[in-house]
């Protein structure tokens, strides 16, 4: 997020806590794919991120008092969310189904077939490795590698103490090195 589109945010964030629900409604605009994103990334399932996700939102407003802006609201939202999913997957105890996940494309697929195909294979197995990671280390992993949050942030985002956070991450890129290297990728 860029430093005027945070700004805008923490001002949104403010008229929120004064009660303006349109405020709060730019919010949940501005923040909701990014929210989903992390979701899904740590769930695997589209249905089941877009419930998590609106159920942080709902909790974020609920709670909207209590934020003291000692971290950014988006890290704060961020752990909403996270706790929200890994008390679902915690309940939930089961492994996901790789069979539900939408392909992604971008539009420099459209001018190479053969990219493209590779493409939607590695990112398949990318999500294949993080269904194998066990839900706190995703979610470390989902923070820094697709969202580049500083470990800071991961930490209070997770409620994890900051080394915790920084061994998790080089766990999990460990793991990701192996399993990269038992499917035979190539850099």
């Amino acid at each position: 997020m860029t430093g005027a589109s945070t700004d805008i945010l923490e001002t949104l964030v403010e008229q929120a806590r004064a009660g303006d629900r349109q405020a709060f409604s730019e919010i949940v605009r501005r923040l909701m794919s990014q929210v989903t994103a992390l979701t899904y990334k740590m769930t695997g399932d589209r249905d089941t991120a877009l419930d998590l996700a609106q159920d942080s939102f709902i909790s974020a407003w609920e709670k909207l008092r209590t934020y003291r802006g000692e971290a950014s609201f988006a890290s704060w939202l961020y752990r909403i969310a996270t706790n929200k999913t890994l008390n679902y997957l915690k309940a939930a105890s089961r492994q996901t189904s790789m069979s539900d996940l939408p392909e992604q494309i971008d539009g420099s697929d459209l001018a190479s077939p053969e990219r493209s195909i590779h493409r939607k294979e590695l990112a398949e197995q990318v999500r294949l490795f993080m269904t194998t990671l066990p839900p706190q280390q995703r979610a470390i992993f989902e923070l820094r590698f697709y969202k580049e949050m500083p470990f800071e942030e991961i930490a209070q985002a997770t409620g994890r103490a900051l080394g915790t956070v920084k061994t998790g991450y080089r766990e999990a890129v460990k793991k990701l090195r192996i399993f990269a290297r038992d499917k035979g990728w190539r850099s």
